[in-house]
């Protein structure tokens, strides 16, 4: 989906547009509903929304379930 896009551009961009994407907070809620059911490891506050904390929610959650940044995102975006 992303892949045509500049390494430096990768990941914040997709961060952001996993994130943000159209109705973000109905997106948002919609993929923390979606990762709660397949990982009953990760909790509510793991996945707690905060603008311009994207990268640090990312990094925890992929911590927590043993993925890199980019395996996180791409079970984000397939989810």
């Amino acid at each position: 989906m992303y892949r045509h896009l500049p390494v430096c551009f990768k990941q914040n961009s997709i961060l952001k547009a996993v994130i943000m994407r159209t109705n973000s907070v109905k997106y948002w809620k919609d993929k923390r509903e979606k990762l709660l059911k397949k990982y009953s490891t990760l909790t509510e506050e793991d996945l707690s929304f905060s603008e311009g904390k994207e990268k640090e929610m990312i990094e925890t959650v992929g911590s927590k379930l043993g993925k890199t940044m980019k395996e996180l995102l791409s079970i984000i975006i397939t989810l």
